[in-house]
């Protein structure tokens, strides 16, 4: 089964080289699960963020994100995955199998905690990987020296608790496969400058904290 799931996520990702420029190669998805949780937060995060990374990367990822549901075989058409949310979320055995075969073969899993998930996604994340525990990265990982410097690791966006943003990785074999940025709140400074007033700074290194995650993800 997961040499089925590899052999899926090499052809999706080897095709697009091939592909036209102008046909969109890359598209990128928000991550779909059960439980009550607002996994549909957030609606004009992602696609500011593919602005912005098109702009300042020169990639070429589609506008328009995908949604994906955690138990789909859609989800290993999607190279990056996005979930966020500010509560409730419950993995099944069969997503939480599906998610970890997808990750396994070269998928990429970015959580955001939109406050109030940490609780949740922590238990449920031990579903996916039983074995394998957070580590908080340090600030020199390559995940903050992409084009953007971020030498004191996460940039605050919201305040939440008032805690320091911290962000913790799930390893696979020495890569990192799922990233997960908690009390720091990205996603909210991808949205529209109106949905939450920030100031243009900080949505500015939301944005480009985000460009560093794709850029990791694609060229890594």
């Amino acid at each position: 089964m997961i040499k089925k799931y590899t052999l899926l996520l090499i052809a999706t990702f080897g095709l697009t080289l091939a592909v036209n420029a102008q046909s969109y190669p890359y598209k990128i998805a928000k991550l779909k699960y059960r439980g009550g949780g607002d996994w549909y937060a957030n609606p004009t995060s992602l696609p500011n963020l593919i602005k912005f990374v098109n702009k300042e990367l020169g990639t070429n990822i589609d506008p328009q994100e995908a949604v994906v549901d955690v138990a789909s075989p859609e989800l290993f058409r999607y190279p990056f995955v996005h979930m966020t949310g500010h509560g409730n979320v419950v993995f099944s055995r069969e997503d939480a199998e599906n998610l970890r075969n997808y990750l396994t073969s070269g998928g990429f899993l970015h959580i955001d905690d939109n406050y109030g998930m940490d609780p949740f996604i922590r238990t449920e994340i031990k579903k996916v990987f039983p074995d394998a525990n957070w580590v908080e990265l340090p600030f020199n990982h390559p995940i903050y020296q992409q084009k953007f410097k971020f030498s004191s690791g996460l940039p605050k966006i919201h305040e939440h608790d008032g805690k320091p943003a911290q962000g913790f990785g799930i390893f696979h074999n020495g890569k990192l496969v799922v990233f997960y940025t908690y009390e720091c709140d990205l996603g909210n400074g991808w949205e529209d400058e109106e949905v939450h007033n920030d100031p243009k700074e900080v949505r500015l290194k939301a944005l480009q904290m985000g460009a560093n995650m794709l850029q990791y993800v694609f060229l890594n």
